[in-house]
């Protein structure tokens, strides 16, 4: 799996922001929120497989730079969503563009017909795989 982190670490120096000072926990974050629409803190700590206190800080760190904010669920007022700012929108739309240029031209220059099916058909076993909710994921965050 060392070739998953190699090509993991590509894609995040050819898609870093001018200004990068952000981490990539927290823009991941920030691309799910923008993506899957407001969510909760836990919601969004289980789906990026970390602690809630851990998400917690990360959505605070967001929070502080403008690019979330949080409101009231209107469905349950003890709840409280997470929304994308505009400015978070904008941050958000720039990083998969850069990473999805690099690695298009990568993958047409480098491989051949068969071998870009190869990767489609890989890809989509590791989705699967990362999509997976084992009975060990789903204890840590009952506890965590």
């Amino acid at each position: 799996m060392k070739a998953l982190t190699r090509l993991r670490a590509r894609l995040r120096a050819e898609s870093a922001p001018a200004d990068m000072r952000w981490n990539w926990s927290q823009l991941t974050t920030l691309s799910r929120v923008v993506t899957g629409g407001p969510a909760t803190t836990s919601d969004l700590a289980q789906a990026e497989h970390v602690r809630r206190q851990s998400m917690a800080e990360t959505v605070a760190a967001l929070r502080a730079d403008g690019l979330v904010d949080v409101k009231p669920d209107p469905s349950d007022g003890r709840k409280m969503l997470i929304h994308a700012t505009p400015r978070g929108r904008s941050l958000s739309e720039t990083i998969p563009a850069a990473r999805e240029k690099w690695l298009d031209t990568a993958i047409a220059g480098l491989l051949d017909a068969d071998e870009q099916q190869t990767l489609l058909k890989a890809a989509a076993i590791m989705n699967r795989l990362a999509d997976s909710n084992t009975p060990a994921q789903q204890a840590r965050f009952r506890n965590g």
